[in-house]
């Protein structure tokens, strides 16, 4: 295993632990030597790691450090360039262009080597989908980071249209259609809410009662998409 590799690999292991872990606990699971284990946390700590704990009593990594771009693996090169493009594709264009800024700025600082295999990368994505959104998804995505209340005019498979003052949570982007998921004022339960069918909205100034986070884990608890608005 390359060092770079073997730097990463203990970087993630200690990512994955919030309480001090022993010497020996790293080195089983990063598969190299006591000897090395400790010559490698010393190497990340050199480059700003903040790392504490000692031989025999355990390590843990303090939040903030980030790894030089230079240590992203050929995998995770992969599936930046895959993220990227599907957005590009599958996305609104606000969020196909920031998708494209992101991976600009990532190449930017990438060592040549790295921008080569950004712009060979054989992983292709399909067509984009064909159902065009009448909501504005920028303003529902701020609704949801913000958990506000949005109320929506929204068209049923007939065409008939009634009034509903949501819960926004989470947006789902699936191959053909959109789907807002949202606590229903009108029906008390979670529906699930076609982006292509949601006329007027209007995100209110009040936050909904219960945060999105528990919305999100009771969601997960009881998720089925055929539950229609």
């Amino acid at each position: 295993m390359a060092r770079s590799e073997r730097l990463l690999t203990l970087l993630q292991a200690l990512r994955r632990h919030r309480r001090p872990v022993t010497g020996a606990a790293l080195a089983q699971q990063t598969g190299v030597s006591l000897r090395t284990l400790y010559r490698d946390i010393a190497s990340l700590q050199a480059q700003g790691a903040y790392i504490e704990g000692e031989a025999g009593v355990g390590y843990v990594l303090k939040p903030g450090f980030m790894l030089p771009p230079m240590m992203f693996s050929q995998e995770e090169i992969e599936a930046l360039v895959l993220g990227s493009r599907w957005v590009a594709k599958a996305a609104e264009p606000r969020l196909a262009a920031a998708g494209a800024d992101a991976m600009a700025k990532i190449a930017a600082v990438l060592p040549e080597e790295m921008r080569a295999e950004i712009d060979s990368a054989t992983l292709l994505v399909g067509p984009r989908r064909r159902e065009e959104d009448k909501a504005d998804l920028s303003a529902i995505r701020k609704a949801i980071r913000n958990e506000r209340i949005v109320e929506i005019n929204y068209s049923d498979e007939s065409g008939a249209v009634s009034i509903r003052r949501v819960w926004p949570f989470a947006l789902g982007y699936l191959e053909h259609i959109r789907i807002m998921a949202a606590w229903c004022e009108l029906r008390q339960d979670f529906r699930h809410f076609r982006t292509d069918r949601i006329g007027e909205m209007q995100v209110l100034d009040s936050r909904y009662p219960r945060r999105r986070a528990v919305l999100m884990k009771e969601w997960r608890e009881v998720d089925d998409y055929t539950r229609n608005a």
